[in-house]
């Protein structure tokens, strides 16, 4: 089939990011809803082209890369501190009842769910927003998961704000409202002017994945089987939903996303703003999107709060 060619326009408006600086906020809750915000433009994964072709059977025989690091070192972490907790229980065994040990993370597994700190923010981790942050309307309570950490700071999106309409209906800008996606729902991203897009393909029913999202080269993988686009790549995804290579099922659309300076975000996470965490791709696919028990339920899986 014929390539679905897409240009590298700027886009229609100049985006601006307000970075929001959580830093400057005091313990009074009048300084805390007065943010101060900076600006940077923002530069998205650019789209040039879009080769959509039809799967041949020489493709299927290929061997593909199915090893997701991040189980990998989730099951690194969780013996770790299941050798600890051994080591733990043992010290307090010898003469010493009243010992203390700190173990810095744990993996809870819940069905194919789990979450575990880590220490540095990465593409494709989530932010839990701390206490710290309750008073702050946008970001009080919300988990967040960075897209990119790109050379003018990270940047990402707002998971678990629920969709009161849909993108017609909010006659969004950001995003074509007239195309093949009208219909779905828009969720909020973030407070910084942008649309941007997660796709995930299906699973056969052997349990293989589709992925004519990641062979098409146009988007930019978060985790594994999890994709990000942005406006100037909608029109090569309506294509693929028309020649049935994914369904608008498979799509969930955002407005607005966050962002940081470049070392913004790790002075926000030293003071205690953030939690940083990995999580297995079930746990922010898109049937958890816009659900409103995400906090609890990765702080739960993490081992800081009970999971209900």
């Amino acid at each position: 089939m014929e390539p679905c060619f897409l240009t590298q326009n700027s886009f229609s408006k100049t985006t601006f990011q307000l970075i929001p600086t959580i830093r400057s906020c005091s313990l009074s809750h009048s300084t805390r809803s007065s943010l101060q915000f900076q600006c940077r433009k923002f530069q998205p994964f650019l789209v040039t082209c879009c080769h959509l072709s039809s799967s041949s059977s020489s493709d299927d025989d290929k061997p593909t890369l199915n090893a997701d690091w991040r189980s990998f070192r989730a099951k690194l972490v969780a013996g770790e501190q299941s050798k600890k907790s051994e080591e733990s229980s043992s010290l307090k065994n010898d003469n010493n009842p009243d010992i203390v040990i700190d173990h810095p993370s744990s993996v809870t597994t819940i069905g194919d769910k789990w979450a575990h700190l880590i220490h540095e923010p990465e593409k494709g981790c989530l932010l839990i927003a701390t206490e710290k942050l309750d008073g702050v309307h946008i970001f009080e309570r919300t988990v967040i998961l960075l897209l990119s950490m790109g050379p003018l700071g990270p940047s990402g999106i707002i998971l678990n704000r629920s969709s009161l309409m849909s993108i017609r209906e909010t006659r969004s800008t950001t995003l074509d409202i007239e195309g093949t996606f009208s219909n779905s729902p828009l969720f909020f991203g973030g407070p910084l002017e942008e649309g941007l897009f997660l796709v995930s393909p299906k699973e056969s029913n052997n349990g293989n994945q589709i992925d004519e999202v990641g062979k098409s080269g146009v988007f930019e993988e978060v985790i594994k089987g999890l994709y990000y686009g942005t406006k100037e790549s909608v029109g090569c995804a309506s294509e693929m939903v028309k020649r049935n290579m994914v369904e608008v099922e498979d799509f969930r659309f955002f407005d607005g996303y966050c962002g940081w300076e470049k070392e913004q975000l790790r002075d926000e996470i030293r003071e205690g703003y953030w939690i940083v965490g990995a999580c297995s791709p079930s746990v922010v696919g898109l049937r958890n999107v816009g659900s409103v028990g995400m906090w609890d339920e990765v702080l739960g899986l993490m081992g800081t709060r009970k999971v209900k």
